[in-house]
């Protein structure tokens, strides 16, 4: 049998991985288990693994949750993974090359603050609006979920408040402070959304993807909400605040009219970045920050007639504590946290 069948052997290997500050914990057929320490991919000294040895895995993972697909037809899936005592993952089983894979990233038992994840103080301010979208965008792995979580975190403790989280999966547990978390179906205090259905398929729908577009439906509910009198944080995988708004505009049927409500009800936007620091301790966040000022928000209603949203960044570092990605950068280079090639590389994205 293999060891992966038991889950207090999966329980050691990640216990151990985290142990060594490891980020991520990777199960991967033809290769030892592996994680992700400080960036860099390192491979414990046991056996290779097996497809078994993944399909094992993964029932135990899938085992917490009701309504998943059989590990035999599983072709992608998200969900949570909690173990009492070490931690919580956010985890997602793929398939590859006939075989599952599993990636499980550690999600801290504590909720960032502002300082711990080094974000920029207009960012807090953000998260004090009654009304209104906030954007936290940028690619996979960037720490969209902390800045969310911290930004929550701070309501929480400072507003009377009632907070809605829809997370798939959920990877932070905020405790009613201030504010009221809503409580969920299946845990205490949080909504989640039903895990993803295996790829090709659309949640509550038999019909093929292409007849409809989730990514337009769920941009037209957040924009509805933060019209009518919600605060509104989410995220996107774009890679910085030009092309986040491009991104939003590419979902709409009249770009004209999107353009109106986006400039009406948009509080600010927060792209990420981790880059590499230069001492090799870890990561530091490299941060373009958008806040919707009046200029800016003629800037996106009537762009062919307003400065760009780039040099309404470099001129509104006071007092709104505006910048773009390459100004903090520079920041960091000259403060020694990061090297001029890792500044120039994060830079090309």
């Amino acid at each position: 049998m293999t060891p992966y069948a038991s889950e207090s052997f999966l329980h050691q290997l990640l216990g151990k991985a985290l142990a060594a500050n490891a980020s991520d914990i990777h199960l991967k057929v033809g290769q030892p288990p592996g994680a992700r320490v400080r960036g860099d991919m390192v491979y414990f000294r046991v056996d290779k693994i097996t497809p078994q040895d993944t399909d094992a895995a993964a029932r135990i993972i899938l085992a917490e949750r009701t309504n998943t697909p059989s590990v035999e037809t599983l072709s992608e899936y998200d969900t949570s993974y909690s173990v009492p005592g070490l931690g919580r993952f956010r985890v997602n089983v793929y398939r590859q090359r006939g075989s599952l894979a599993i990636v499980m990233r550690s999600v801290s038992l504590k909720i960032p603050t502002f300082d711990d994840l080094g974000l920029p103080p207009a960012v807090k301010l953000m998260g004090e609006h009654d009304r209104g979208l906030v954007l936290v965008v940028g690619a996979a792995g960037n720490g969209k979920s902390s800045t969310l979580a911290a930004v929550v975190g701070h309501i929480n403790s400072s507003f009377a408040k009632h907070v809605v989280t829809i997370e798939d999966p959920i990877e932070f547990l905020h405790e009613d402070d201030r504010s009221s978390v809503s409580p969920a179906r299946d845990r205490p205090r949080h909504r989640q959304l039903r895990e993803r259905p295996p790829r090709g398929l659309t949640p509550g729908s038999g019909r093929h993807p292409g007849r409809r577009d989730p990514r337009r439906e769920t941009m037209e509910i957040a924009l509805q909400a933060a019209e009518t009198g919600h605060l509104v944080l989410s995220t996107l995988h774009t890679p910085d605040v030009g092309r986040t708004i491009n991104r939003l505009l590419s979902l709409a049927k009249n770009p004209t009219d999107l353009r109106e409500r986006i400039g009406d009800c948009l509080q600010g936007v927060v792209a990420q970045r981790l880059i590499p620091r230069r001492d090799a301790t870890g990561v530091v966040l490299a941060a373009e920050v958008l806040v919707a000022t009046g200029t800016v928000r003629e800037s996106i209603k009537r762009p062919e007639s307003s400065p760009s949203l780039k040099e309404l960044m470099e001129k509104g570092v006071t007092p709104y504590g505006m910048q773009t990605f390459e100004m903090h950068l520079r920041q960091l280079v000259s403060q020694g946290i990061l090297t001029k090639d890792a500044a120039r590389h994060a830079a090309a994205f």
